[in-house]
């Protein structure tokens, strides 16, 4: 039995030995293979029936150090989340050019307000009034260029967040395959379990980088794979993602307010609960840093428009002085909407082809107009144009175009009109902007106030953007405000197609923003045209309401002042202003109808002149650039009080400081990814010194062995053949 016995170790020696030299050989194979782990194997001593029946060779196991993997993961997300932040920023950056570029929109707002300096010191040339129509184009271009290739990229980021979403479901249904096989191989008790261990961490470093995850082992091998939120991707089936890719996004497209699709696992958006990897990255990228630049490219478009319209509307050219105005403001229902001029009167004043005064009257105290009906305001206009006591032009006429636009036309090119604000009815005061008080909704509330006549119209503006009043923005506040109602407040929706108050809804004192939100969206007469959501912006978040047809809307309410639309803030946006403002195309087909100046009161005459030379407006739109203006708070940018060039360069600025340090971070990220994965090499990678020293003593292993089995079986076979 001692003979049996010793035959016996000596051929599982060698059987281990040779299964020892088969592992290293697969390690020194896959020295340089991705992913691969070292294996070892331990040896064990069989005991059977109280007896040595040798050594047997344990489990094959990776060397694995868990909590350096673990430690990849965490880097390797990170590196994910700032690698989609960094190549959409560094596109941002090449596109907006940096503060001091020439090709930068400051470097272009810079050479406008050139451009009107230059204009204002002699209006009578020519080519200054070319040169200002360019560098006016050049803006207007440069901002519906820059608007759309922030919108194209959105759409390119959240492209890249589907193809990300599709990566990642490849990939758990990889490491399910990889799941099943691992537990099928332990429970048989097949080799090669170690081997698919290694393919599942490979596809989880993957998966690492593109959504954030925790991990778990179950005693049968199993992995259970969650989201840092505890959202679970794979627990012995895969939770797959899902996400639609927006097919064009626009300034007002938002993941907040419904236009882009969010990421959803078995049913459930999930989209806020993604805390890294690439796709959080570009999620902030398409939802926070895009939108925060859209805003404020809106914002200055707006600020730009409104302040340059509101200078140029005061003014009128010569010797080419407009015979027919039209507005740019919709009304809705003219005979039903109200209007109040305040704090002075409007004058008007027929011109004829030499600049002589044919005819001049004004609202309140030639016409006897301070309140009433737009309608009724401008039929007497239109009467005093007509009229043989007034401007006698039969020809003539005060009305309403198809869009609701105020139109006043002398009929005759060989007259024209000038509109211009005074202190007060006397004739020859001074010229200064009346106060419009404007009932929106024909309920005999006044529901906004404005600055100017001219420019409440918009008779005479100089830039204009095809987008009405169709979105409402509040100032930025937090999203659980108290609104700090005393009474039940009506909001009142009106717009071009359904005309004034044609829906509304209730708002109590307790109601929060989203109640608002949701009541809106839900309202049946409502819901069919107008959106509501709540978008975030910079540290809070804005109630944004869209006509989704782009018509003027109004929207009043029943409690003024102290109301939702005061304590809110609710007011007309600059929202999408960038992509579409351009240079009023009358003044691009004739740059010698840019205002330059107002009519002068002549004492001697007692007659309104027009002067070519006179650059009194001109000079006041050069003070548009050079002095301060109120701008409000669009994304990262609080709300300031600057000039238009230096607002510009402020955001292009922190665009370029923004890509700065992603690209820092991106680096720090990658070098701190490589060390850990050095280590890692280290630990669980296979070292050839180590495999060879290991390679001798197995060999001297299986030939000692050998040596021992030889001389056993040699006497064993004598024995036989004497019991022969």
């Amino acid at each position: 039995m001692a003979l049996l016995s010793g035959l016996q170790t000596s051929l599982t020696g060698m059987k281990v030995a040779q299964q020892q030299l088969d592992i290293i050989g697969r390690n020194v194979a896959n020295v340089d293979t991705e992913g691969y782990t070292r294996k070892t194997a331990a040896q064990k001593n069989v005991v059977l029936a109280g007896q040595n029946a040798g050594v047997a060779l344990g489990n094959i196991t990776r060397t694995v150090n868990e909590g350096l993997l673990r430690s990849f993961l965490a880097a390797n997300n990170a590196y994910g989340t700032a690698n989609g932040k960094s190549q959409y920023l560094s596109k941002t950056e090449t596109l907006l050019g940096t503060p001091e570029g020439d090709d930068s929109i400051s470097a272009s707002v810079a050479d406008l307000q050139a451009a009107f300096n230059t204009f204002s010191t002699d209006v009578t040339s020519a080519t200054g009034r070319y040169n200002l129509l360019n560098a006016a184009n050049t803006v207007t271009s440069r901002l519906n260029y820059l608007s759309e290739e922030i919108q194209k990229l959105r759409g390119d980021a959240d492209m890249s967040i589907k193809e990300d979403v599709d990566q990642i479901n490849n990939l758990l249904d990889e490491l399910k395959t990889l799941n099943d096989k691992i537990v099928k191989y332990q429970v048989l008790g097949y080799d090669g379990v170690a081997d698919l261990e290694d393919q599942r961490d490979s596809a989880l470093r993957d998966l690492s980088g593109l959504i954030d995850i925790n991990y778990f082992k179950r005693e049968n091998g199993e992995m259970v794979i969650q989201t840092k939120n505890g959202v679970t991707l794979l627990d012995r089936d895969v939770h797959k993602l899902s996400h639609n890719s927006v097919a064009q996004a626009s300034a007002t497209t938002s993941y907040a307010g419904g236009g882009i699709s969010g990421i959803y696992v078995d049913g459930v958006d999930i989209t806020n609960q993604i805390a890294g990897g690439e796709i959080q990255g570009l999620i902030e990228i398409r939802d926070v840093t895009l939108p925060s630049l859209q805003s404020q490219l809106d914002e200055l478009a707006g600020v730009l428009k409104t302040q340059i319209n509101a200078i140029h509307n005061q003014g009128t050219a010569y010797p080419n002085t407009p015979s027919s105005l039209t507005g740019t403001r919709s009304f809705i229902d003219p005979n039903a909407q109200h209007i109040s001029i305040e704090n002075g009167d409007v004058r008007f004043i027929i011109f004829d082809s030499e600049g002589n005064q044919v005819a001049t009257t004004n609202l309140n105290g030639g016409l006897g107009f301070t309140e009433g009906t737009v309608a009724e305001m401008t039929q007497r206009i239109n009467d005093w144009l007509q009229s043989p006591d007034g401007a006698n032009l039969p020809q003539a006429s005060a009305g309403f175009d198809d869009d609701g636009h105020l139109v006043i036309d002398t009929g005759d090119s060989e007259y024209s009109i000038a509109i211009m604000d005074e202190a007060s009815s006397t004739v020859g005061s001074e010229q200064s902007s009346v106060s419009i008080k404007f009932d929106a909704n024909g309920d005999g509330t006044y529901d906004r106030t404005a600055e100017g006549f001219s420019s409440f119209f918009g008779l005479n503006d100089f830039f204009v953007s095809n987008t009405n009043e169709a979105i409402y923005d509040s100032k930025v506040v937090s999203k659980g405000m108290n609104l700090g109602l005393k009474n039940v407040v009506t909001l009142n929706f009106s717009d071009t197609s359904h005309g004034l108050n044609y829906g509304s809804i209730n708002i109590y004192p307790n109601d929060s923003l989203q109640t608002i939100v949701d009541k809106i969206n839900s309202d049946p007469v409502l819901n069919e045209n107008i959106q509501a959501s709540l978008v975030p912006n910079g540290n809070g978040y804005v109630l944004r309401i869209v006509n989704a047809s782009g018509e003027q809307m109004e929207i009043s309410e029943s409690v003024a002042p102290g109301g939702v639309i005061e304590k809110l803030g609710l007011a007309p946006s600059n929202a999408g202003v960038s992509s579409s403002i351009s240079v009023r195309e009358e003044l691009q087909t004739t740059p010698a109808l840019i205002a330059n100046g107002s009519p002068q009161y002549d004492v001697a005459s007692s007659e309104y002149k027009l002067n070519q030379a006179s650059n009194t407006i001109a000079n006041e739109m050069v003070k548009v650039f050079t002095e301060s203006q109120s701008f409000g708070q669009s994304g990262t940018l609080s709300s300031m009080s600057t000039t238009l060039y230096n607002y510009a360069s402020t955001f292009v600025g922190n665009i370029a400081s923004e890509t700065n340090e992603a690209s820092k971070t991106l680096a720090y990220q990658q070098e701190l990814t490589n060390s850990i994965s050095t280590k890692e090499a280290q630990i669980s990678g296979v070292d050839m010194d180590e495999e060879l020293s290991q390679l001798i003593v197995f060999q001297q292993s299986y030939a000692a062995c050998a040596k021992m089995f030889t001389p056993s079986k040699e006497i064993l076979d004598m024995l036989l053949k004497m019991v022969k």
